[in-house]
């Protein structure tokens, strides 16, 4: 028996891999081929296509060439590929074993660890002197993402009254930091035109250029979330962009990046009324369930929101770069304490109202 669920799942791994790494080689050879190279060696596209394969995971690299550098400021949106792709594979194992097992949660454990093996295998095979995965984090990422990826496929699980207050108060500030950036792209479509046309990317390049800035999405819209509650986001080693300091240097000619404010402005903070007005819906949804659903959901708001301001951040390759995305600390501090803050209020301003009668 586990020797056939093994076999099943080691054979969807295989195929979920196959399913976005053969489209990656098969755009870095033509890019490769279009560009030429000094080497003509075949391995440099393959090397790419991992590569680019890896950044999906959300795994880490060491730039060693005559700049030295690290690249850990990666795409968020990006990990949704392998994401649903594991998915799909982790269905499609399930209806081949047809019930042959008795546990579905031991299948999920067998399913992601063999896909973090592949993962961590390719990442160690696809090392270079001038580019190294940190491979090391490869079975971490590949392995929580595949298990997550896992739990939505198949029988799905009940969720906690913890858990569901968790999920909507989320929901709800990202959907809003996802209108406001919205918003904000088109009033900066011009200059979005005008840095693309700088570039001048050529097909293939303007078809990547075009993903680079959507897979980043999600990164831009923690950093606005950050500068609507208040803490703000750095582009680069001592700058800041806050309601309260606007300091930028030198920044990437990405167009997305045309949203970047032009000066601080503190009526942004009026968004943190929001986020307290927030902390007293999640109280009032639960006035009829017990305060330990409420507190357990503040502490899960705060876990989300630290990996999340722990993806959203990072180096993107230079020195002068170094710093790029949110503070972890102070993103979750600021937000968990705005959210208290209208848990206390709707709890205490009653009983104070009730004691003064």
């Amino acid at each position: 028996m586990l020797q056939r669920v093994l076999a099943v799942s080691f054979a969807q791994v295989l195929r979920t891999v196959a399913i976005l790494l053969l489209p990656l080689a098969f755009i870095s050879l033509i890019a490769w081929a279009t560009a030429g190279s000094a080497t003509g060696n075949t391995s440099d596209p393959m090397r790419a296509a991992i590569w680019l394969w890896l950044g999906a995971h959300h795994i880490p690299f060491f730039l060693n060439s005559e700049a030295a550098g690290y690249l850990s400021y990666l795409p968020i949106g990006a990990m949704l590929l392998p994401f649903f792709a594991l998915r799909s594979g982790f269905g499609r194992a399930l209806s081949k074993l047809h019930g042959d097992f008795h546990n579905i949660s031991s299948v999920r454990s067998i399913f992601a660890s063999q896909y973090a093996l592949v993962v961590t295998l390719l990442a160690l095979a696809s090392r270079s002197p001038n580019v190294s995965a940190q491979w090391y984090l490869a079975p971490i990422f590949s392995f929580f993402i595949a298990y997550l990826a896992s739990l939505t496929a198949g029988s799905r699980l009940r969720m906690s009254q913890a858990v569901s207050y968790s999920t909507r108060a989320l929901a709800i500030l990202f959907g809003f930091s996802f209108i406001f950036l919205a918003i904000a792209i088109f009033m900066n479509l011009s200059t979005f035109k005008n840095i693309a046309i700088v570039l001048q990317p050529g097909f293939f390049g303007a078809f990547l250029l075009f993903a680079i800035n959507l897979f980043y999405l999600p990164n831009l819209a923690v950093s606005v979330l950050a500068y609507f509650t208040g803490t703000g986001f750095a582009v680069g080693e001592g700058t800041i962009v806050s309601p309260f300091i606007h300091r930028l240097g030198e920044i990437p000619a990405l167009p997305i990046l045309a949203v970047l404010p032009t000066s601080s402005s503190k009526w942004a903070l009026l968004a943190v009324v929001f986020v307290i007005a927030l902390g007293a819906l999640m109280a009032s949804w639960a006035l009829a369930s017990s305060s330990r659903s409420l507190f357990q959901a503040i502490v899960l708001i705060a876990i989300s929101l630290s990996v999340l301001a722990y993806l959203a951040s990072g180096s993107l390759m230079t020195e002068a770069m170094s710093a790029v995305g949110v503070s972890i600390w102070k993103l979750t501090l600021s937000i968990t304490v705005q959210i208290g803050l209208g848990i206390a209020a709707l709890v205490l301003i009653p009983q104070i109202k009730l004691r003064s009668r």
